[in-house]
């Protein structure tokens, strides 16, 4: 049999299938028949293949199965099973994308409360390019003397209710992207140890309320459970929700960094009933976030904007979420908290690493700074414009280990948050799926015939338990550095090889500015050009067309 896509080959192509499942199908029938009935299981095969390769040569939608009738659906096979094949008989353990299996194995061996140790010494190329290290003390402090459980005050001068955060948090994701048995199942992990759920933009659920874990409710560009029938932010609304006892901080979504600049999509097929109530939605249909506030629309708005949600919620803290993207518009927000003498309690910096079940390729790949470049920069700005100490900074992006958490310290965050990790802890495969409705962990989906196999009262302990060991092995790395406070970390402590014979520092790599330099005019040659672009009443940068 010849494969082609030339006329006469086809019409051989498609006349040999009918010639070959007509003798197939007379055969096993008479084989059936007169020999022994057994045969009729060969029979069914052979009618069921027959029907499937006829609907293949009458469809029109996919060329590859009109063609070559039955064996043309094995490219289609193929195509789902590739990510599957390849994690688990192909890839190794330190190859994998996103994640790879020593990280996935580490926060499920974290998560179940099992052995995480490793044997035989580390699988990493430690002379490679880009491998990093942190760098111990001959003097590390006793682990016992340690704060097991740090955490941070957030709040500034404006508020009134401050709240004591852990540094390691949970990652906004929605009721919607998420199922309600995952969301309840985070928020009874984050009740029992202590830390904070972001709900995500998608609204307070009556799965982030039922076992009273602490929750961070984002507001995003759609406004979800604040809007009115227009999409508008709805002020009465969200006074009623932001007092809850429940919610302890609120976040305005900027952008996030797997698809800043595009905001939110829910598929139609995830959008139940119970999610277009909380959210005030139609049900049943795609809903797409509008990729920008209809709020405001200068720097100087968005920071009002923030006094007015603050105002609202009777003073509990409020803080935004970003991915860095023209560092020009970063630079204007500060130029307007310091003309309002206005700031958040705190500001999330996210990743271009950071991940979602539903955005372009454009946008995942290729758009937004990565979380270590943002956060730096961010840093720089707050000190070099002399409001840090206003500021909390929380880091988010691929942050699945304590090296990782370490790294981000040192770079200037304050706390961290956590969405794929408490994923993985939850039982996420890594299928690759999240965004089809097809979750086989039934982790994001809304199908019951996938959720049901989610029993929040196991899975909370697994999320639990990936927190404790995490915090746990977070502090005894700072130990080992020499460190007691996760705050005496700096950009010293960590080094990364960028050649075989040539190691640098975070210090070298991500340079410091002191303390109000900014203010005084001594801002470093690279930040020159987002100084001059930096304008309190408008976003971007100067057209190059007049």
């Amino acid at each position: 049999m010849t494969l082609s896509f030339g006329g006469d080959k086809l019409f051989n192509m498609r006349s040999k299938f009918v010639i070959l499942s007509t003798i197939m199908l007379v055969g096993s029938l008479l084989l059936s028949i007169y020999l022994d009935h057994n045969w009729y299981v060969l029979f069914g095969i052979v009618v069921i293949l027959t029907v499937m390769g006829y609907a293949d040569m009458i469809q029109t939608r996919h060329t590859i199965k009109r063609l070559y009738p039955v064996f043309g659906r094995l490219r289609y096979l193929m195509e789902e099973l590739r990510p599957k094949m390849y994690q688990y008989f192909i890839e190794s353990d330190i190859n994998g994308r996103p994640f790879n299996r020593v990280d996935r194995s580490t926060v499920y061996q974290r998560a179940k409360g099992v052995r995480d140790t490793i044997p035989f010494g580390t699988q990493l190329d430690v002379y490679k390019e880009g491998y990093e290290w942190i760098s111990h003390s001959i003097s590390p402090k006793h682990f016992n003397t340690l704060d097991h459980d740090p955490r941070i005050m957030v709040g500034n001068k404006d508020c009134l209710h401050p709240y004591s955060a852990s540094i390691l948090n949970i990652s906004a994701m929605s009721f919607g992207s998420l199922s309600g048995n995952a969301v309840e199942a985070l928020n009874w992990g984050a009740k029992l140890g202590n830390f904070a759920h972001n709900t995500g933009e998608g609204g307070i659920s009556d799965h982030h309320l039922r076992h009273g874990g602490d929750l961070i409710w984002q507001i995003g560009t759609g406004y979800f459970g604040c809007r009115d029938k227009e999409g508008n932010f709805d002020a009465e609304l969200y006074e009623q929700k932001a007092k809850m006892d429940a919610v302890k901080m609120i976040e305005l979504k900027i952008s996030q960094g797997a698809k800043p600049g595009h905001g939110g999509i829910l598929p139609a097929s995830k959008n139940s009933e119970e999610i277009a109530k909380i959210r005030h939605i139609l049900p049943h249909t795609i809903v797409e976030s509008p990729p920008h506030h209809s709020s405001f629309d200068t720097p100087l708005g968005m920071v009002k904007f923030i006094k007015k949600l603050r105002d609202l919620s009777g003073g509990k803290p409020v803080g935004f979420k970003l991915c860095i993207g023209m560092k020009s518009e970063f630079i204007s927000i500060c130029q307007a908290m310091i003309q309002l003498d206005t700031y958040p309690d705190y500001i999330a910096v996210d990743g271009g690493e950071g991940g979602t079940g539903a955005a372009p390729p454009e946008f995942t790949n290729y758009v937004g700074a990565p979380l270590l470049d943002g956060l730096a920069f961010v840093q720089n700005i707050l000190v070099g414009m002399g409001i840090r100490e206003h500021i909390k900074l929380f880091a988010s992006g691929k942050i699945t280990s304590a090296f990782h958490i370490a790294r981000v310290f040192a770079l200037g965050a304050d706390a961290c948050y956590q969405a794929r990790a408490n994923k993985l802890a939850l039982g996420c495969i890594q299928a690759l799926l999240c965004n089809t409705n097809r979750c086989p962990t039934g982790i994001t989906t809304q199908d019951p015939k996938l959720t049901i196999g989610l029993v929040p009262k196991d899975k909370k302990d697994r999320v639990l338990g990936y927190h404790q060991k995490t915090l746990k092995n977070f502090v005894e790395l700072i130990g080992a550095a020499g460190l007691t406070d996760p705050k005496q970390i700096t950009r010293e402590h960590i080094y990364r090889r960028v050649s075989l014979n040539k190691m640098m520092t975070y210090e070298e790599i991500f340079p410091s500015i002191p303390k109000g330099a900014l203010l005084k005019g001594e801002i470093p040659e690279k930040y020159i050009p987002d100084f001059s672009y930096a304008d309190i009443n408008r976003w971007g940068m100067p057209s190059k067309i007049a």
